[in-house]
C-alpha cells in the first residue's frame, strides 16, 4: 500500500501524541515543538535539499579517524531522493578515486544545529559484514574545539552483521572511541534492515534518553561519566547521516556482504523542548 506524504504525517503527529515522551507516559513528559524538519519528498535522483544538508567528499584522515574504505561522494548513485518519499544513501562496490568502495556522508554543519530537544529519524537500514549506517550529532564548536571536546552523540549506529543490534553512545574528553558511554538495544524479532524504525534521543539539562519506536531503552546524565570527566552537551550540535564501509567498528567487508546496500530515510525531524 502507498501511503501519501500528507497521511504519513498525520500518522506521525498521532504516533507521537498517543506515545508521549520516551521518558514518561503521555501528559507527564517534557513538551515538544517542531523546529526543522528534512522530509525527502523530491523526484528520484535530486540530491538532498541544498538548504538542509551539505556533502562530506572524500575520506578525510584515515577514514575520518575511523580507517573507513569508502570513498564519499556526492553522486545520485551515493546519495538521492528514491522518488518514494525517502532518501537513499548507497554503499557501492566499486573504484573510484583510489578507493575500493563508494558512499555518501551527509550533514548540517552551517545550516542548522540545535541544543537540548528531541532528534529522531525514520530509518530502514542497510545489512551485511563491514557495513556501518549512522544518525548521529556533532557539536557545533568542533572547527574551534576538536573532537571529542566539542561532544558527539550518536543517536543510531549498528554493525551490518548484527541486524537486531543498535547502539546509543555519547563521546566526549575522557570517554571517547572505544571509552564511549553507551549501550544498545536488541530486536526480539527481526533485523532493522526488515522494517523502517523511529531512532530518537530526548536531551534535557538533566541527560539524554534514548528510544526506538517510542520506547525508551537507556538514559546518560553526567552521573554516568567517568570519574572527573566533562559534560559537554550543553551547546547546539549538527546532524550528521553516513553510511560506512569498514573501519574499526565494524571490520571489513568479506565474501559474504552483498552490495550495494541502501539506507533508506524517511524524514528527519528536530523539536525543541518547550517545558
Amino acid at each position: 500500500m502507498t501511503i501519501d506524504r500528507n497521511t504519513r504525517l498525520l500518522l506521525s503527529a498521532l504516533l507521537l501524541l498517543s506515545l508521549g515522551s520516551l521518558a514518561g507516559d503521555c501528559g507527564t513528559g517534557p513538551e515538544y515543538r517542531l523546529v526543522w524538519s528534512s522530509e525527502f519528498n523530491g523526484a528520484a535522483g535530486l540530491p538532498p535539499d541544498e538548504n538542509h544538508w551539505r556533502f562530506d567528499i572524500g575520506n578525510g584522515s584515515n577514514g575520518w579517524g575511523n580507517a573507513q574504505l569508502e570513498y564519499d561522494t556526492s553522486r545520485p548513485e551515493n546519495v538521492a531522493m528514491d522518488g518514494d518519499g525517502c532518501l537513499a544513501i548507497t554503499a557501492r562496490e566499486e573504484s573510484h578515486e583510489g578507493f575500493d568502495y563508494t558512499s555518501a556522508r551527509i550533514h548540517t554543519q552551517g545550516l542548522f544545529d540545535h541544543g537540548p530537544g528531541r532528534f529522531e529519524a525514520r530509518i530502514k537500514l542497510p545489512r551485511g559484514r563491514g557495513i556501518w549506517p549512522a544518525f548521529w550529532l556533532l557539536g557545533s564548536d568542533f572547527g574551534h574545539v576538536g573532537w571529542p571536546n566539542c561532544g558527539e552523540i550518536d543517536i543510531m549506529e549498528y554493525r551490518g552483521q548484527q541486524p537486531r543490534v543498535v547502539m546509543g553512545t555519547l563521546h566526549g574528553p575522557g570517554y571517547s572511541g572505544g571509552q564511549g558511554v553507551g549501550g544498545s538495544f536488541t530486536h526480539p524479532e527481526e533485523g532493522f534492515d526488515e522494517e523502517f524504525h523511529v531512532f530518537a534521543i530526548e536531551w534535557t539539562g538533566s541527560g539524554i534518553t534514548w528510544g526506538i519506536d517510542g520506547v525508551a531503552y537507556q538514559t546518560f546524565s553526567p552521573a554516568h561519566l567517568p570519574s572527573g570527566a566533562e559534560w559537554v552537551f550543553d551547546h547546539p550540535f549538527f546532524i550528521i547521516l553516513n553510511v560506512a564501509v569498514g573501519g574499526h567498528f565494524v571490520g571489513s567487508p568479506d565474501e559474504s556482504t552483498v552490495f550495494p546496500q541502501t539506507m533508506l530515510v524517511d524524514w528527519v525531524r528536530v523539536y525543541r523542548l518547550e517545558s
